[in-house]
């Protein structure tokens, strides 16, 4: 049997579109293998293919911030995240800015400065933390990014929407890492999830897609799943 091509950008950006821009909202992406992997040898890169780019750019073409853990940010790299000429345009054509803004959220703000998130930035970064952050690492990132501070002794994800919101970033699309995925999970903040589920079965002891949250029910009803080469993409939302 073979497999089904490629979905095109018009389809993709028309089948992750939000019902409606009225409300602040967060929406997980992630990848994981047919037997339950969020990484390949410590990155999630390895497990996602052209198909799963092609979702991942329609996203954040639809988003307004994409947020991310510190520790994805130094595992994936990040450095100077922008969409394609012809997805800039297409935000601007509905009243957007070019670019997506991208916050990174770390609480002991070990982030260097000098690190390619700042400087290939094409829109100023957000950092996100708490007050108990070390002052003199807030004072360097302040330098290259917008510091948000959001909670006193660990980052509240409520009032780290909220500080979203006031900057009118109120859509977001996060990229993980898992244990910001399980903050979110904990504080009930998830709206939507989406799998691309890899053609893969990679063993080993790779970690879930949400880590750290405690063990808790929320039902999701199933919006698309969509296959694309062997890949299927799946959109989960609130039920």
């Amino acid at each position: 049997m073979n497999a089904t091509p490629p979905i095109d950008r018009e389809t993709l950006l028309a089948s992750y579109a939000w019902p409606d821009r009225e409300r602040a909202r967060v929406r997980m992406n992630f990848v994981a293998s047919i037997d339950g992997s969020a990484t390949l040898e410590g990155r999630s890169g390895g497990l996602g293919d052209e198909n799963d780019r092609r979702a991942m750019q329609a996203m954040r073409t639809l988003a307004d911030v994409v947020l991310v853990g510190a520790g994805t940010v130094r595992a994936e790299g990040y450095g100077g995240l922008a969409v394609s000429e012809a997805d800039a345009a297409w935000r601007v054509s509905r009243g957007r800015p070019e670019q997506p803004r991208v916050a990174v959220v770390s609480s002991r703000l070990d982030l260097d400065a000098r690190h390619p998130f700042f400087e290939a930035a094409v829109r100023r970064p957000l950092v996100v933390t708490h007050a108990a952050a070390p002052e003199a690492r807030r004072r360097a990132l302040a330098a290259v990014a917008d510091v948000l501070v959001c909670g006193e002794e660990a980052v509240d994800p409520a009032a780290m929407l909220r500080a979203l919101a006031r900057e009118s970033l109120g859509e977001v699309l996060c990229e993980g890492g898992p244990h910001l995925f399980g903050s979110l999970l904990d504080a009930d903040l998830v709206d939507e999830v989406c799998l691309s589920l890899s053609p893969t079965l990679v063993g080993g002891d790779g970690g879930r897609i949400a880590r750290g949250a405690r063990e808790s029910v929320h039902r999701m009803r199933l919006v698309h799943a969509l296959p694309a080469g062997d890949l299927v993409l799946l959109r989960y939302a609130r039920a």
